[in-house]
């Protein structure tokens, strides 16, 4: 099964965790000293006097070191870029960073993302309920894409990009953080391209993509990609471009 397959991002998990799993890189930590230190970090918020081999806990701890650590084949020099942005940039405006990675290191996550995206330029707010049933008709009618469709969307009410509209199960919009670093707004458009699994895409509708509802881009013209080391744009007709991995 390709990784757009899968599930993966099962769990509830806080931006102040991945922001300090991602320091920890930084802090040039090797990967059981990361682990040990997410370990006491979560030790008394997930799976409190559990005593199961994979609980929770572990669960998010496993979310958390994919997505900053140990990531899968071939995104590593993706990897590598946002923690050298995350090294550049205020924690002010980190967020744009944790959302692009994990769109790309979980798929799950970013179609989550699409379809809450679509709905809040649809009508301006949604129901769970709603978005559950677009998410299952890709998943199927199973009860681990129901738990984790939820726990994503709790997720997003955690990380301040969605809001509780009163009645139970209603979201709406949550503030939205403009991208003014073109080498950011790039890095989001490859976060899109990796998180959809195509093997090229419109250039615009990459930087448009309702996956990213939380930030807004600003254009990227095609030769803001010339010298990129991963992916190549290439005109496309009178006024589209395409962009695609290098070979």
């Amino acid at each position: 099964m390709t990784r757009q397959g899968q599930i993966g991002f099962s769990q509830r998990i806080r931006l102040e965790w991945l922001e300090r799993t991602a320091s920890l890189v930084l802090a040039g930590n090797e990967s059981k000293a990361i682990q040990d230190a997410l370990q006491d970090l979560l030790a008394d918020k997930l799976s409190i006097g559990g005593e199961a081999i994979r609980g929770n806990r572990e669960k998010a701890i496993t979310i958390l070191m994919k997505t900053w650590v140990i990531v899968p084949d071939g995104l590593e020099p993706f990897r590598d870029e946002g923690l050298e942005l995350l090294k550049r940039l205020p924690e002010s405006q980190h967020l744009a960073l944790h959302w692009g990675m994990t769109m790309a290191v979980y798929p799950f996550f970013g179609q989550i993302a699409e379809q809450v995206g679509r709905l809040l330029r649809l009508q301006g707010s949604f129901t769970a309920t709603h978005l559950q049933r677009r998410v299952r008709e890709k998943y199927g009618e199973r009860e681990t894409v129901y738990r984790a469709a939820r726990r994503t969307l709790r997720s997003m009410v955690d990380w301040g990009v969605l809001s509780d509209a009163g009645e139970k199960g209603h979201y709406q919009q949550g503030p939205v953080c403009g991208v003014k670093d073109k080498a950011v707004a790039v890095w989001l458009a490859e976060a899109v391209f990796r998180s959809g699994g195509a093997a090229s895409a419109n250039l615009r509708s990459l930087c448009d993509s309702p996956c990213l509802y939380p930030v807004r881009l600003p254009s990227i013209p095609r030769h803001d990609f010339q010298n990129h080391p991963r992916l190549e744009c290439q005109r496309q007709g009178l006024d589209q471009d395409g962009v695609r991995m290098r070979v």
